[in-house]
């Protein structure tokens, strides 16, 4: 939440700057509606140079919260399978003083702002916490699988996967009867294309890096990308790209960079 906060005022400095230089009729039109004064951004730095995001050097770790490595870093192997899922089994009062942790956040921050973390940041947090997440949240093992795939943890990525789509088919929460998890179905989609794909946009560029499960012969989807849309399908032996609708795109696979244009099919091998 913190550094989402920090993010956010970031964006909004670098885009008010933007608009004042390129747009200044439309900024003096903004300032007029909003009552917007460019000294209130002097306060917003000093929020981003001093929030506080906790940090444990020695673990090489972003901590959850103030306190929580003070707590019996058990994991989920140490939960009974009958006390499961805990929410349904534990009191709120017990649940707050373990360690286990309902859904990804540190994680999800990891996830959302991808470019600002190496992999082996990544890799630390990971394996740090998500045995001591319970999934007990619809928005929880997609992102797991997402990081998981990015760590090249495919197996994991697969089996979080499974949790993901199959979270209402199987009633893992035992809770269906309050209806379906739908963030859980788009987190699906989101597993394929920004975990086992690995898309990403860096460098103002789209990016893949594909893996796939052991159980799976290909995968394929379509995204749409700056007026260009594009079949992706990924075997074991070799990738296959075609551009459906626009003109032409640069895409980066595997560190290459490939120029695709309409009824073009790219044929990579691995």
């Amino acid at each position: 939440t913190n550094y989402s906060c920090v993010q956010t005022l970031k964006a909004t400095i670098e885009t008010i700057e933007l608009v004042a230089h390129q747009y200044p009729d439309e900024y003096a039109r903004i300032r007029r509606v909003t009552g917007f004064q460019y000294p209130e951004t002097t306060l917003w730095q000093k929020i981003i140079d001093n929030m506080y995001l906790p940090e444990d050097r020695e673990l090489g770790i972003f901590v959850q919260n103030d306190g929580y490595l003070d707590k019996e870093l058990k994991t989920i192997d140490d939960i009974p399978a009958e006390e499961m899922p805990i929410n349904q089994h534990w009191s709120w009062d017990r649940i707050l003083r373990s360690c286990y942790i309902k859904q990804s956040d540190v994680l999800l921050g990891l996830y959302l702002y991808y470019s600002n973390f190496d992999d082996e940041t990544v890799r630390r947090n990971f394996r740090f916490y998500e045995p001591r997440t319970v999934h007990e949240s619809s928005l929880s093992p997609y992102v797991h699988s997402i990081l998981a795939s990015r760590i090249g943890d495919i197996t994991k990525a697969y089996n979080l996967f499974l949790h993901a789509t199959r979270l209402d088919l199987d009633d893992y929460n035992n809770e269906l009867d309050q209806g379906l998890h739908i963030t859980s179905m788009a987190g699906s989609w989101l597993a394929i294309v920004h975990g086992f794909a690995g898309m990403q946009i860096k460098d103002d560029m789209l990016c893949f890096n594909p893996v796939i499960p052991e159980k799976w012969n290909r995968y394929t989807f379509k995204i749409h990308f700056r007026q260009c849309t594009l079949q992706i399908e990924i075997g074991k032996e070799e990738i296959k790209i075609s551009m459906i609708e626009g003109d032409e795109l640069n895409i980066l696979i595997y560190k290459v960079v490939y120029h695709v244009t309409r009824g073009d099919v790219k044929v990579i091998s691995e």
